[in-house]
């Protein structure tokens, strides 16, 4: 039986969630492919919730889909790389000034929390998650139409090299990210939006120019 739309929507954003969550760990390399028939033997289900699955990815940046061909992790050139880098370091300081008078206490509190966890640890999966959480959480006091699900698509988009960058720089480039974080934190409590906008400009500018300097990274395996 062809289940409802409804039905189908449910299961297509559940399986969305898990290969989300799958993509974003690295489990796929960029340029993979992804097969219909293999994801959903794996998840136990029929091929439309995954190909709705597979159209909600796209939309987040994560799966390139081909017409008749096939869906595909997401690849980055070392210049498209460079091109969303540069983006974001224009973007990403305007959503944190939009968001800053919109973080409470209990919000400034776990950014803290936050920073003070990827400083002390040495995982790099748990870096990363907490990375992600860190970001994100200084940009959700911000209320826009566009901007927000803009630099949410180019953080989807850069996961990998951001993976990639933490893995190749090393215990001086993570020193120096723990103190960019820190740093960050101060100038949010303080609601100094040209210091954290300084700040986050240079926190990304660093990751571009890290990754400029290893243009294998970009190699298709």
């Amino acid at each position: 039986m062809t289940p409802s739309p409804s039905r189908s929507g449910d299961a297509g954003s559940r399986i969305a969630d898990s290969l989300r969550d799958s993509i974003l760990r690295g489990e796929f390399a960029p340029g993979s492919r992804i097969r219909q028939e293999d994801v959903a033997d794996r998840l136990g289900a029929s091929r439309l919730p995954v190909r709705e699955a597979l159209r909600i990815l796209e939309s987040e940046g994560l799966v390139t889909l081909v017409a008749n061909t096939g869906a595909w992790i997401a690849h980055l050139s070392l210049e498209e790389c460079q091109e969303l880098y540069q983006i974001r370091e224009r973007v990403e300081p305007l959503l944190l000034s939009y968001s800053l008078p919109g973080l409470d206490e209990t919000a400034l509190d776990r950014l803290a929390a936050l920073a003070d966890e990827m400083q002390a640890g040495t995982d790099v999966a748990r870096f990363l998650q907490l990375d992600r959480e860190f970001h994100l959480l200084s940009y959700s006091g911000a209320r826009t139409a566009i901007l927000g699900d803009t630099v949410l698509r180019l953080w989807n988009s850069t996961q990998h090299y951001r993976r990639a960058f933490t893995l190749v720089s090393g215990p001086v480039g993570n020193r120096a990210v723990h103190y960019e974080h820190q740093l960050l934190v101060g100038a949010i409590r303080r609601r100094d939006n040209d210091d954290a906008e300084r700040v986050l400009l240079g926190h990304i500018r660093r990751t571009r120019l890290e990754l400029l300097s290893h243009p294998d990274l970009f190699a298709r395996g």
